[in-house]
């Protein structure tokens, strides 16, 4: 019996695709979909990690009048608090924005690790993987040794544009390969470009000995500056990328199951890769360039979500923001709080619990490949 194979963008039929052909599930990955009890479990989680941040700290608010304060700033409420003017210029000038820009941090590095995996189909991947680190680095080195009495929105920026460069020249470098490598060419040429990068951050410092500790710093990761305008400033990036990377979550899901069965179905694989790429770089862009280098948030938050809700990229992008905005508030709260009254880089704190879970995860991977 002859078969008709599927013209290209024609979706093929159960009843007369051969067996080569894969025909869409009925259930799975790409139809899998986020259920409201997890959704409302990572809520629920975010909100009380968000609460106690404001509620801990070197001076004691009372709980009742933090949660007035709250309520008041909404429409059509009116409530005293009983704070302070200091208690209340703590809480909305110092505690909110920290609270709220580690959450943002968090969580634009936790879904640009999901989308980053899935891009890659690798669970090493990470938000670093294309030079954006390396790239963020110089820029804010650059700025912090060529004017030293920067007022602290030129790092931002500069961090900002530098791992965007870093991101284009690790594409750039990649594509001059061809299609043949694939993949696995661009996370090299993310690699090579990232020692680049890195070597003239080495020689940029040698500049500007007396800015090291300034340098050094930044580079360990922090929230502890944050105010309403570093808000303002990387708010609309961090949106556009999210509604991007979360619009693709089905078609990563396609993706997953391979290009040539994703192009049968009339997908475009390079169009959605290069997508993704770009909108998890500028997410991952905004979150460095406010808070430093902070790392193993893209690899933590992914991995535990598919081990909780399933492996579907619908369920771990949406998850992964959620996850990850109350994974760095917790561990702000944990950098703040340890050894206080001083406080600990929020890098440090991320390290020491990613640290020991990538080589849980690398030892895992090595035990699916040997089986």
């Amino acid at each position: 019996m002859k078969v008709r194979l599927p013209r290209p963008g024609e979706r093929p039929d159960a009843r007369t695709a051969p067996r080569s052909v894969p025909v869409e599930p009925s259930a799975g990955p790409v139809h899998a979909r986020l259920r409201p009890v997890p959704l409302a479990t990572a809520v629920a989680v975010l909100a009380a990690v968000l609460l106690a941040g404001l509620f801990v700290g070197a001076a004691d608010l009372p709980f009742g009048g933090v949660l007035a304060a709250l309520a008041d700033r909404l429409p059509f409420v009116r409530l005293d608090s009983g704070l302070s003017v200091i208690e209340e210029n703590v809480l909305f000038e110092l505690r909110l924005p920290r609270v709220l820009m580690a959450a943002l941090v968090g969580g634009m590095l936790a879904m640009a690790g999901a989308g980053y995996q899935g891009v890659f189909r690798n669970p090493l991947a990470d938000p670093y993987l294309l030079g954006a680190a390396s790239g963020a680095g110089v820029g804010a080195t650059l700025v912090i040794v060529l004017l030293h009495d920067d007022l602290g929105y030129g790092v931002p920026v500069a961090a900002f544009a530098g791992a965007l460069l870093g991101v284009l020249l690790a594409y750039t470098l990649g594509r001059t390969a061809g299609a043949a490598g694939g993949a696995a060419t661009l996370v090299l040429a993310g690699v090579a470009v990232s020692s680049f990068l890195a070597a003239v951050q080495t020689f940029v410092q040698q500049l500007g000995t007396e800015e090291l500790q300034r340098i050094y710093a930044w580079i360990l990761g922090g929230v502890g500056g944050a105010d309403w305008a570093q808000l303002a400033l990387v708010g609309p990036y961090a949106l556009v990328s999210t509604v991007i990377v979360l619009a693709h979550g089905r078609l990563l899901d396609v993706l997953s199951v391979g290009d040539e069965e994703a192009a049968s179905l009339g997908l475009s694989a390079r169009r959605v890769r290069l997508t993704v790429l770009v909108a998890a770089s500028l997410a991952t862009a905004s979150a460095v360039a406010v808070s430093g280098l902070i790392g193993f948030v893209g690899i933590v938050v992914p991995h535990v979500v598919r081990r909780l809700a399933g492996g579907s990229y619908r369920i771990v992008l949406p998850l992964s923001l959620l996850g990850g905005a109350a994974f760095l508030a917790a561990a702000d709260l944990v950098a703040r709080t340890v050894v206080a009254p001083g406080e600990l880089p929020l890098g440090v704190v991320t390290a020491f619990v990613g640290g020991p879970f990538f080589v849980a995860v690398l030892r895992a991977s090595r035990r699916q490949v040997e089986t």
